[in-house]
């Protein structure tokens, strides 16, 4: 962990450095005592400087506000120079706004740096840090970048002369035997824990128990060193390459001072990065807040080694780049794929590997529910099977083997046939593949491995002979220590050779791991027959107390009878000048408590989709390997299969399980030392698989049939308690539960059934957990023996037409004991020899006729029928004489035919007459007994006739005849149309009264009279007192009327209209006949009477009424008003005019005003009021609507 650390730098003697955090970001405090009196603070930052980029020559300045008690003291440095100089730096106070400004009047480039603001009163110290940015332009800035360039691209590292503490591979020292590459602890520190054991493998350490010791030992210290830098590390990940081509490893770092230098090294070797320049140099270190991310593009071989970022003179992180020399022989594919159908990436590479990396939208892709990934045992062929392809999967994939890549398109082609809204159900089917045969390819290449892995130990081989066979140089042996590997010398006088020790199982580095009270034996080699002495520890052994020391000639061997603790130690066998030695570790292999293994030997039982959980405790052990067996084969962890390793236990999850997840369970501990086994089982409960056919029919009557049938292979995991069975008879949709027998029978005996019927059988397992799928009959089993009916007699044919033709038969002679229950009819073209039916057994036709309708005008047919009882249908009828579908000959004759027909001149005229006839009829038009004119269209089809006139003249009008006539008879039909338009109006009106109370009312004609003999005439009266036009007389083909009541001191008005079949002509308007016109005088017996005036101001005589009406209801209110001359009506609601909103139906007929309201909302409550003006004066009249919800 990250301590915090106590600083000295700026404190005096006896005072402290406690650092605190800031609520300005980036400022940093240190506080120098550690209890604040009363009223004091230690300085701090309320507005920090800014970061600032300017182009050169310009004024920058940075400005800061700083609190504390006492007022702190304020100070300014850069990191890469000084602030002396006045007259390019000023600092400046502003008491009344309390700011503090730094200046530089007339920035130039080599004042670019990261500068350090500093604020101290006697309690304690804050400081942050802001970078200057100064642009360069003209010549200058070109010849910076340049310089810049050169720096980074090869004087990088004279200017930072630093060394990591892994030495280059041109420094790297002689190594001695025993000793441990520095690179091993690196890597350790950075690693999580289960990579120890890798890495432990890779550098030959073999002693746990104190590589563990030393590595905590180290990470103390690592982080105490750590600490002056850094606040927090985190999220450590090592280095690996991209679906881009890029490797790149990442950390999440929090430095104290955002100032510190970072440093990368590879293999010991500083290497120059880039934070600006891009795309221009091959490493790359990018910082998102806390996160770095060092990449690195365009990858070789050399690439591979250890890379280590420093922080000053701290290591933070080191991870290693292995580059695998491998390479695609076939590279993936493009696939197109359907919708819900998986799509399949494969290749096949040069050298065997055990994982590849596979990236989808670059995005990594692992083993799961969305995905497989598959090797093939040589682990050359490598698959990526993509499940359940959706439109959203579209996209580059990519396959990595190492720094080599290969990537194709996955498209994916929308369902057209699924229902829309709904999900189509998944496609078994698999697109995509290599297209070759990837087995045989693979087969191939790795019989070419096997000839290079065969030749290089031939090379070896040689070379090893031919360094035997070649004279050594002569010199003096010397003694080899202890610990360093013995070189065989051989010189011209005898000398002893000695090898290294053989050890029962050989080890690789000469270690071998005993288990506890087995046997060891350790042997040596001599090329001469010699004494030597063998030493444990350094002390020396001799046979006894379960050690025996033999010698065979040149042969040594020592032997440990019991292995136990003590023997663990370092063996070593000197004779003379020469030593060997050899380590033995003596442990345990690993235990179960008995009562965890008895636990875990019980069955677990779960129920399908439910999940099933293992869970095994061990004691704690290093190295120690935890492995889960289903019959026999290893589970890995993903899909629906969840491994969960812990210090002292490990679980093993099945999600949703299936049936076919039932088997054995094992889990292996396995340590140096041995291994070790417990077994359970895993019972998965689901229904029962359907029973085994076929259906065996063991008897059959005519009221009885037995069936039989086999046990399901699958029970499901539970035994079957009972059968299920069901019956259909055949031709009906309906099944019949018939009951159930139990489990332990397989026969049902069926009692009720009817002689010549047929059934089928589903039978159905059952068992605790649910009921199967159907077993079902294959055939048909029919009760009894099948009894068909004779056939019936020949069909005669009652009639025919162009669409039907009607059989009729008798039934047949004998019926054979079975009743019939109705026919079956089929028919037969003539000159072919298919018969086919026209019902089917399931609808009989229960009379002796039937109409058939489906044949062909013109066709020749013959039938025949076949008689059906409960067994089926029995012997065909003789045929029936051929029959040909065609219409009896008949006279021709008019079907509902219109004999008066009325067109407005201008339009077109059809007249469409329908008929009967056969044969067909020959057509002929006449008008007026006289032949149409060659500009009349007539059209004739099957059994219609139309004549069409195009444009209409009223000189067409005329009797129209048709005339049909052929073999049989002839037919007529007289048609009166009649082309006209609406009339004219009628001539000027006179008024003449001969009579008192009446008046004789003449016009003259109409323009059209003469024209049209169907025009008459229609009289309309007006008079003061009703004020409204009704009609008095209609159909009048005369040029007058007398108007009857005609009373004194009214006046009349009268209108005449024309009127023919196309409708109504203008009005003629007759003159006023009324008080002082046009009147017969009248004697008053020498009395003169006075006028009388009728002219009067407006008056309200039924004014408006309350209204209440619910929401959505129609309205409707009304008031009576009065006044002469008539009066001018206007309707308001809350005092603004609604006559001319469309929303209202305002009407006044006489007098009567009328508001009406189709559905009234409650916008149209309020105060409606009548206003009633005319010439002699106003009146008004008002009411409260109130709409209730």
């Amino acid at each position: 962990m990250i301590r915090k650390s106590k600083v000295t730098d700026g404190t005096a003697t006896g005072q402290v450095g406690i650092k605190k955090k800031s609520k300005v970001p980036g400022v940093m405090i240190t506080q120098f005592i550690e209890t604040l009196p009363d009223g004091k603070s230690h300085p701090d930052f309320t507005r920090k400087p800014i970061a600032l980029t300017i182009q050169e020559g310009k004024f920058a300045f940075f400005k800061a506000i700083v609190t504390g008690d006492p007022q702190p003291t304020l100070t300014w440095s850069r990191n890469n120079g000084d602030v002396s100089d006045t007259s390019r730096y000023q600092s400046k106070y502003d008491p009344s706004s309390n700011e503090h400004t730094f200046e530089m009047p007339n920035v130039a480039p080599d004042q670019a740096d990261t500068y350090k603001c500093f604020a101290t009163n006697e309690y304690g110290q804050a400081m942050v840090t802001v970078v200057l940015n100064v642009i360069e332009v003209g010549y200058k800035k070109k010849k910076a970048q340049q310089q810049a360039a050169e720096i980074m691209e090869g004087g990088f590292k004279t200017i930072l002369k630093r060394k990591s503490k892994v030495c280059p591979k041109s420094e790297h020292p002689e190594k001695k035997e025993g000793e441990i590459d520095p690179k091993f602890w690196e890597l350790l520190i950075s690693a999580d824990k289960k990579d120890y054991e890798r890495i432990c493998a890779e550098f030959g350490v073999t002693d746990f128990r104190w590589m563990l010791k030393k590595l905590n030992e180290m990470k103390k210290e690592r982080e105490e060193e750590q600490a002056q830098f850094i606040r927090s590390l985190s999220n450590l990940k090592p280095i690996k390459v991209n679906a881009d081509g890029t490797a790149s490893f990442e950390i999440d770092m929090d430095l104290i001072d955002p100032s510190s230098s970072i440093f990368l090294y590879k293999d010991g070797e500083m290497i120059p990065y880039t934070k600006e320049l891009g795309d221009k140099m091959k490493h790359s270190l990018k910082q998102i807040g806390k996160k770095y991310i060092f990449s690195m593009r365009d990858l070789v071989p050399d690439d591979a080694g250890l890379y280590q970022l420093d922080v000053e003179d701290v290591n933070m992180f080191s991870t290693d780049f292995k580059i695998p020399m491998v390479d695609f022989l076939v590279k993936i594919q493009e696939v197109k794929a359907k919708e819900r159908e998986d799509a399949v990436f494969e290749c096949v590479l040069s050298n065997p590997f055990s994982k590849i990396l596979w990236f989808g939208r670059n995005m990594p892709l692992e083993q799961g529910d969305k995905y497989d990934i598959e090797v093939s045992e040589d682990k050359l062929i490598h698959r990526l099977v993509v499940k359940d392809c959706m439109v959203a999967d579209k996209g580059i994939y990519c396959a990595c083997a190492g720094i080599k890549s290969s990537s194709a398109w996955l498209v994916i082609e929308a369902d057209k046939d699924a229902n829309k809204g709904k999900k189509t159900a998944r496609k078994t089917t698999r697109a995509g593949g290599s297209g070759m045969d990837l087995q045989k390819i693979a087969k191939e290449q790795q019989a070419k491995l096997e000839k290079a892995k065969e030749e290089r130990k031939e090379q070896i081989k040689a070379a090893k002979e031919a360094a035997a066979a070649a004279p050594p140089p002569e010199s003096h042996p010397t003694a080899a220590p202890n610990n360093a590997p013995v070189v065989a010398e051989s010189t011209a006088t005898k000398q002893r050779v000695v090898n290294e020790p053989a050890m029962a199982g050989p080890h690789p580095r000469g270690e071998e791991a005993i288990s506890t009270g087995k046997p060891a034996e350790l042997h040596v080699k001599m090329n001469i027959d010699c004494d030597g002495t063998w030493f444990k520890d350094g002390k020396h052994l001799n046979s006894g107390a379960g050690i025996t020391i033999t010698k065979d000639g040149n042969s040594h061997k020592l032997t440990i009878q019991s292995c136990s603790d003590d023997s663990s130690g370092v063996y070593q066998f000197a004779s003379g000048e020469h030593s060997t030695q050899g380590k033995v570790t003596v442990g345990d292999i690993p235990e179960f408590d008995p009562d965890d293994l008895h636990k875990f030997s019980k069955p677990v039982i779960v129920r399908v989709g439910q999940n099933a959980t293992f869970k095994m405790p061990f004691p704690p052990q290093e190295s120690l390997g935890v492995s889960w067996f289903k019959d026999g084969t290893e589970i890995k962890d993903g899909g629906g299969v969840k491994i969960v390793r812990e210090r002292n236990h490990s679980r093993l999850l099945f999600r949703d399980c299936l049936r076919t997840d039932t088997g054995e369970i094992k889990i292996q501990l396995k340590n140096q030392f041995g291994a070790i086994e417990a077994t359970s089982e895993l019972i998965v409960l689901d229904r029962p698989g359907p029973p085994e056919g076929p259906v065996k029919t063991v008897e059959t009557s005519s009221s009885i049939i037995e069936i039989k049938w086999n046990p399901p292979k699958d029970d499901g995991g539970s035994a079957v308690t009972n059968y299920i069975i069901e019956r259909q008879q055949t031709g009906q949709s309906l099944w019949t539960n018939l009951g159930d027998v139990s489990g332990d029978k397989t026969s049902f005996r069926d009692r009720n059934v009817t002689h010549g019927k047929k059934y089928k059988y589903h039978i159905y397992a059952e068992n605790p957990e649910g009921m199967s799928d159907a077993l079902e009959t294959a055939d048909s089993i029919m009760a009894g023996i099948m009894i068909l009916a004779g056939p019936p007699g020949a069909p005669n044919v009652v009639s025919t037409s162009k669409s039907c033709i009607t059989l009729t038969w008798t039934p047949p002679e004998d019926d054979r004991g079975v009743p019939i229950i109705g026919y079956q009819v089929e028919k037969r073209k003539k000159d072919t020899n298919q018969w086919i039916a026209l019902n089917t057994l399931n609808e009989p036709i229960k009379d002796v006729k039937y109409a058939v309708k489906e044949v062909s005008e013109g066709a020749e047919y013959e039938f025949r029928v076949t008689a059906i009882n409960k067994s089926g249908s029995g012997d065909p009828s003789p045929p029936s004489a051929m029959a040909c579908a065609k219409n009896p000959n008949m006279r021709p004759c008019f079907k509902d035919p219109e004999d008066f027909i009325v067109v407005r001149a201008g339009n077109s005229a059809r007249v469409k007459i329908c008929f009967e006839a056969e044969p067909p009829p020959q057509i002929t038009w006449l008008k007026d007994d006289e032949p149409i004119s060659s500009w009349i269209n007539i059209i004739n089809t099957e059994g219609t006739s139309q004549l069409v006139i195009p444009d209409s003249k009223r000189s067409d009008s005329a009797i129209y005849t048709i005339k049909a006539k052929n073999s049989v008879g002839e037919a007529s039909f007289d048609i009166d149309l009649r082309v006209t338009d609406e009339p004219k109006a009628p001539g000027p009106v006179e008024l003449k009264q001969t009579v008192h109370g009446k008046l004789v009312v003449s016009w003259a004609p109409s323009p059209d009279h003469e024209l049209d003999d169907r025009l008459y005439y229609m009289v309309s009266q007006h008079d003061s007192l009703t004020r409204v036009w009704k009609t008095v007389a209609d159909r009048l083909f005369t040029t007058t009327y007398t108007a009857i009541n005609i009373l004194p001191g009214t006046e009349y008005h009268f209108r005449i209209y024309a009127k023919n079949d196309m409708g109504l002509s203008d009005p003629s308007q007759s003159p006023t006949w009324g008080i002082n016109s046009n009147r017969v005088p009248v004697t008053s017996n020498g009395v003169i009477s006075a006028e009388a005036s009728f002219e009067r101001p407006p008056s309200i005589s039924v004014p408006l009424k309350v209204h209440t009406p619910p929401k959505g209801y129609q309205l409707f209110m009304t008031c009576a008003v009065r006044g002469c001359p008539t009066p001018t009506v206007s309707w308001y609601l809350n005092d603004v005019c609604i006559n001319s909103d469309s929303n209202y139906y305002i009407t006044n007929s006489f007098g009567v005003c009328s508001l009406h309201i189709l559905r009234v909302q409650p916008k149209d409550s309020g105060e409606y009021k009548v206003v009633a003006v005319n010439s002699f004066g106003k009146a008004e009249c008002s009411a409260k609507t109130v709409v209730r919800d």
